[in-house]
């Protein structure tokens, strides 16, 4: 990370979306922005070789070569930096991303951490470029809310499938030294790709909420800060209960993933949380739904999912952390239901 000149034509480029973009050694044009969120904007890119035999990307030895792309094209995130906070929460992000190697985990390829004029005279503020393989079919939620759309649902087996991918990249996660929660679960960090022919593939993405799982909390100071930290950075309809309201005296670990990777599952079956209807109902309370474990059981498919499926999903909602399964319980328990599935 650093400063260098070739950094600094990014800022003359990219600020609208158009132009070239240096990251470290390797020079990439934007193609069109694929979309935005807070002070963060992901752009399709391909890059550019002024000479070929040079082998750009290629030539680094840290990016596993299928991770590269035949046509050049990639995905690059591009955050804006006001302060400090900010800057470490980028840093964080990079370091965390660069941790893990898996099949179902997005790999961060190469980043650039730029200095810039901030808005205000003498004032100076950061940008970071981050680049990542690119996946174009869209989320998960993107895909769930198509089918919603058109009353569709995934067939039990894909259901399964997308599920037994994730579960394969956090347990990657989950099974690291010291365990990682990724702290973020849900289908719009899920990039899904279709392949003619092959299930989808599923991707788990963006490691800026992802830390070392397991803490102890001893104080009431320290369960509010926890608090405090999960309502920034948990959404809150796969928030793990003990994540709301936190005892003074507890231990956290990577559980807190494993409820919402119980949300995720309902909602790559009905296309959403299923305590997301408390956010609309008049009288609904999402924290008091979520900690009572309220269910709402949205409405069945034709032909409906086995009730194995359903109670699959209660057993990752357990709202006491201590009787929840862990991720390698998990994969065992799908495995046997792809395998009743396809048998």
């Amino acid at each position: 990370m650093g400063c260098s000149f070739s950094g600094l034509n990014a800022i003359y480029g990219a600020v609208n979306g158009a132009g070239d973009v240096w990251i470290r050694d390797n020079r990439f044009r934007i193609v069109r922005q694929l979309g935005e969120g807070g002070a963060a904007f992901v752009f399709l890119v391909k890059e550019v070789l002024a000479d070929p035999s040079a082998g750009g990307l290629a030539r680094k030895k840290s990016i596993n070569p299928s991770h590269l792309s035949d046509d050049g094209i990639y995905a690059m995130k591009k955050v804006l930096i006001q302060n400090e906070d900010q800057l470490e929460l980028v840093k964080q992000e990079i370091s965390v991303s660069s941790l893990f190697s898996h099949p179902n985990l997005l790999p961060l390829l190469d980043h650039e951490i730029i200095a810039v004029k901030g808005a205000k005279e003498g004032s100076k503020s950061n940008e970071a470029y981050l680049l990542f393989p690119v996946h174009l079919d869209g989320t998960l939620l993107d895909n769930c809310k198509a089918m919603q759309a058109k009353k569709e649902f995934f067939p039990t087996i894909t259901v399964l499938e997308i599920f037994r991918q994730l579960c394969s990249g956090l347990q990657h996660m989950h099974n690291f030294d010291p365990p990682y929660a990724h702290n973020d679960v849900k289908p719009g960090n899920v990039l899904i790709t279709h392949r003619k022919g092959q299930l989808p593939l599923a991707i788990l993405m963006d490691f800026g909420s992802a830390r070392p799982a397991r803490r102890t909390i001893s104080t009431h100071s320290e369960a509010l800060q926890l608090q405090e930290w999960a309502a920034e950075h948990c959404s809150a309809p796969f928030r793990a209960p003990e994540l709301w309201d936190c005892p003074s005296n507890a231990s956290i670990d990577e559980r807190t993933d494993i409820w919402s990777l119980g949300c995720t599952l309902f909602a790559i079956m009905y296309g959403a949380s299923p305590f997301e209807y408390a956010l609309v109902e008049s009288e609904g309370n999402l924290k008091e739904t979520v900690m009572n474990a309220q269910i709402k059981w949205l409405p069945v498919p034709d032909p409906a999912y086995p009730e194995a499926l359903n109670q699959f999903v209660v057993w990752m909602l357990q709202p006491q952390p201590a009787v929840r399964p862990h991720i390698n319980d998990i994969v065992i328990h799908v495995d046997k239901l792809i395998s009743k599935c396809v048998n």
